[in-house]
């Protein structure tokens, strides 16, 4: 038996009470979505005491310890994605993105204009099946680009920057929207982002 003590600090989640009074996206959507987002945080601890208790007790490599981590990926972006989200929302949101905001000018030198971006964004959220639209930074060349991810882990690019994170699974929208109007909660979504927020995720 391995005589060693892991360290683990658990994850505590995040407030995001100022959300409430979100346009076309309802307080009670809000509340149900903040409790998923609080299972994810109590699964990541979960997993990661599960995993040191395994580890300390000589069965690392164990088949339940293989299926504990390849769980990580969900768990852990399942919570990170749902932080971003909520971070980069607020009431009313801010003002529209300028042509000369750094923002702006990054996603023009990819899209070539400000409305052919929110168009591919809002196509991507609109995508069949569950998952996220996420505008991402390459942190190597600084290039911004659209992505679909799918339950949380595939999709995400190694080492990418979430610029922009938006939640299309069903709980995020279809307490207030119809199957088929999807669409119209990307609408609401876009209304309500906090573009002073997403510009301080630009790495430089």
């Amino acid at each position: 038996m391995l005589q060693t003590k892991i360290q683990f600090k658990p994850y505590v989640e995040k407030d995001f009470k100022h959300l409430q009074g979100l346009n076309g996206i309802s307080d009670k959507t809000v509340e149900i979505h903040l409790a998923l987002y609080s299972g994810y945080v109590k699964n990541t601890n979960i997993l990661n005491e599960r995993v040191i208790e395994l580890t300390e007790s000589g069965k690392a490599g164990s088949p339940e310890y293989c299926e504990l981590k390849r769980r990580y990926g969900f768990e852990y972006n399942g919570m990170r994605l749902h932080e971003y989200y909520f971070d980069n929302l607020k009431p009313c949101g801010s003002s529209e993105i300028k042509e000369s905001s750094q923002l702006g000018q990054k996603i023009i030198e990819t899209y070539s204009s400000l409305d052919i971006w929110r168009n591919d964004f809002s196509k991507v959220g609109a995508m069949r099946g569950v998952g996220w639209a996420v505008l991402f930074q390459d942190p190597i060349t600084g290039v911004l680009s659209n992505h679909w991810i799918t339950l949380h882990e595939e999709g995400n690019i190694a080492g990418f920057t979430p610029i922009l994170v938006m939640d299309v699974w069903e709980h995020a929208w279809l307490l207030d929207y119809k199957p088929a109007d999807r669409p119209k909660y990307i609408e609401s979504f876009l209304s309500n982002v906090d573009w002073l927020t997403v510009e301080k995720r630009l790495q430089k």
